[in-house]
């Protein structure tokens, strides 16, 4: 059963730093892609960055130039280093796989770690 594992969420001052990790458990495959995706409440659910197995990144417009994705293919693991956060950062932040193989296309989800600033 695979298992998605966030860490590194909590309370930052606007203009603070933090780290969110992601580990993946139960699957010997590499996922095409892994991301990061964030709620904030009364609002959908938006994607924050994702990287695909090659390395090639893509972020959210609000996010360019301060949150920095990574992975470490080997490990299955999917960081997010976000500087220079603000208030509107605030939200539920999930991590998020893909997996396509013969059988089809795979979506994993974390359970969520809650990220605030305060200002």
């Amino acid at each position: 059963q695979v298992q998605l594992v966030e860490s590194g969420g909590g309370l930052v001052q606007a203009g603070g730093s933090l780290r969110l990790s992601c580990a993946a458990s139960g699957i010997i495959f590499s996922f095409n892609s892994m991301g990061w995706y964030r709620q904030a409440p009364g609002k959908l659910r938006e994607l924050v960055a994702a990287i695909t197995s090659g390395g090639t990144t893509n972020y959210a417009d609000a996010v360019k130039g301060r949150f920095t994705i990574s992975r470490d293919n080997a490990k299955n693991t999917v960081y997010l280093q976000m500087n220079s956060l603000k208030p509107e950062d605030t939200a539920v932040y999930y991590c998020n796989a893909e997996l396509r193989i013969s059988s089809g296309k795979y979506d994993y989800w974390g359970q969520g770690t809650q990220v605030t600033v305060s200002s």
